[in-house]
C-alpha cells in the first residue's frame, strides 16, 4: 500500500468522504504542495488544459496573501482568522506571520474534514496555530469556536483573511454580508484582506469549461465580475492601490494581470 492509499484509507475510517475531488487538495496541487490524492490531481490537470491560468491565479493569489500578510505585520497585526484556510500548505500563514512576530497567532477556519485533520497534523506542535472545523457561512459558530476564542483576543486589532474562498459562496448565502459580519466582530484598526478568481484574461469557452470542472467537485466554484466583487469591500478603507489583479498588489507590474482581484481594506 502505497503513502497515498494508506492516507485514504485512515480517512475512510474516520468517516470522511474522499471520492470526490476537493478544492483545496486541487490548490495544494497547483502550489506544488502534496497534500493531495490521485482523484485531486486528475481534476486539477483537467483544469490546468483548460487554461494554464487556473496554476497562475493560484501562485499569483499565494503571493498576494504572504505580501498582504507582510504588510498587515508592519502595522502591528499580530493576530489572523483565516477563513476557509485549506490545507496550511506552501507558504503558510503563520510562517510567515510568526517570521515577523514569533508570538503572532493564527487561526484557520476550514469546514473539508480531510484538509482539517491534515492541518491540525502539521500544527500539533505550534500552540499559536489552531484549526477549527466549521463553515465560514457561520459567522456566529465560528467566532464562538475554542480554537478561535481561546486564541484570539477580538478586543485587539485582528486580521481577517477571505483569500480565495468568497467564490465558493453562492450568491443566495450572502458572501458580502458573510464578510460583514466578521468584520463587525473585530476591533477598531482590525483589517480584511481579501482575494477572488475571475475572468481577467479567460475567455467565455474557457470560463464555461473550468466551471463544469469545478462543479464536480465538493465545492462548486462562483465566478463573478469586478463590479459584483468591489460589492463585497463596501464601506471599508481600502489600502492603495485599492482593488486589483492580485498579481498587482501593492505595486503594480508589468505581468500579464491573474485572473482574479485582491485587496487590503481597514476597518474603521
Amino acid at each position: 500500500m502505497n503513502a497515498d492509499e494508506q492516507e485514504l484509507s485512515r480517512l475512510r475510517e474516520q468517516g470522511i468522504d474522499v471520492s470526490t475531488p476537493n478544492v483545496a487538495r486541487m490548490y495544494d496541487y497547483y502550489l506544488g504542495g502534496a497534500a493531495n490524492f490521485a482523484i485531486d490531481r486528475e481534476a486539477a490537470e483537467k483544469a490546468l488544459a483548460v487554461t494554464p491560468e487556473i496554476g497562475r491565479f493560484a501562485q499569483a493569489n499565494r503571493n498576494f496573501l504572504g505580501r498582504a500578510v507582510t504588510y498587515l505585520c508592519e502595522r502591528g497585526i499580530d493576530q489572523f482568522l483565516d477563513l476557509g484556510s485549506g490545507i496550511p500548505t506552501v507558504g503558510n500563514v503563520h510562517e510567515i506571520a510568526q517570521r515577523h512576530n514569533p508570538n503572532a497567532r493564527v487561526a484557520y477556519v476550514d469546514h473539508e474534514a480531510a484538509a482539517v485533520m491534515h492541518a491540525r497534523s502539521l500544527l500539533a506542535e505550534d500552540p499559536r496555530a489552531s484549526m477549527t472545523h466549521a463553515d465560514i457561512r457561520d459567522p456566529k459558530a465560528v467566532l464562538s469556536a475554542p480554537g478561535v476564542t481561546d486564541l484570539l483576543d477580538f478586543t485587539k486589532p485582528v486580521a481577517v483573511l477571505a483569500i480565495a474562498i468568497l467564490h465558493f459562496v453562492p450568491d443566495e448565502d450572502d458572501p458580502a454580508g458573510i464578510l460583514r459580519a466578521y468584520a463587525q466582530a473585530c476591533a477598531p484598526g482590525s483589517y480584511v484582506a481579501f482575494s477572488h478568481a475571475a475572468t481577467v484574461t479567460m475567455t467565455e469557452d474557457q470560463v464555461s469549461r473550468g466551471r463544469k470542472i469545478y462543479n464536480s467537485t465538493t465545492t462548486p466554484l462562483v465566478i463573478r465580475d469586478n463590479d459584483a466583487i468591489r460589492v463585497f469591500l463596501d464601506g471599508f478603507e481600502l489600502v492603495e492601490p485599492g482593488v486589483v489583479p492580485v498579481n498587482h498588489w501593492p505595486v503594480p507590474t508589468g505581468e500579464t494581470p491573474a485572473n482574479g482581484y485582491g485587496a487590503v481594506a481597514r476597518l474603521p
